[in-house]
């Protein structure tokens, strides 16, 4: 017998639960990437806690058009207020950093398509002013995690010959991010080998 979370009991219209279902895609593109922000954010959460910095996951700017008249927490309807940038920023060791995060499932490179314009920009804008400017991106294929300095992103872009960056120049120009229990993903370390290596 199966109940529903208010304690009715279902029951199958004709016909209905003999039927064999297609089975549910586990990589659907509408979560995308969610692993990877969950690891950063469960990082961040005991990064933060510790005091060593303070690092959150930007909102998206939304506009909220309409709320649920019963359940004012409850949004119907809503649109993007301004494109968003880029998925992390915050402090660490006297510095502002800024990153954005990205997981692919193709073997042998990541593709420049999945960089939205207004990112590049926003990243660029952060190196100029002296701030850490970096992309987390996750080879699922592989079930590696990498913090590769958005420099090398941009430069990869200017040859228009290139579409993404290959996986072997990941693993030769990127910090493997090692993984753990608590912290999830430790890259504040890998933070730490790019760019203060006293």
């Amino acid at each position: 017998m199966i109940r529903y979370p208010n304690g009715e009991i279902y029951k199958p219209e004709a016909g209905q639960g003999t039927k064999k279902r297609k089975p549910v895609a586990l990589d659907n593109f509408a979560k995308r990437g969610m692993g990877l922000e969950d690891d950063l954010n469960s990082s961040s959460d005991v990064y933060n806690a510790q005091g060593r910095c303070l690092i959150y996951k930007r909102p998206t700017p939304i506009r909220v058009v309409r709320m649920d008249k019963l359940d004012k927490s409850k949004i119907t309807l809503a649109y993007f207020a301004a494109k968003s940038t880029t998925d992390y920023n915050g402090l660490y060791r006297g510095k502002y950093l800024d990153f954005e995060a990205k997981e692919t499932i193709n073997k042998t490179s990541f593709a420049f398509a999945n960089i939205r314009p207004q990112q590049i920009t926003h990243l660029q804008g952060v190196k100029a002013l002296g701030g850490l400017a970096f992309f987390v991106i996750r080879m699922k294929a592989y079930g590696e995690t990498y913090l590769l300095d958005c420099g090398e992103i941009l430069s990869a872009l200017k040859e228009n010959s290139r579409k993404s960056f290959p996986y072997s120049l990941l693993k030769e120009k990127g910090i493997l991010i090692k993984e753990g229990f608590s912290p999830r993903l430790m890259y504040l370390d890998a933070v730490d080998q790019l760019y203060f290596k006293d």
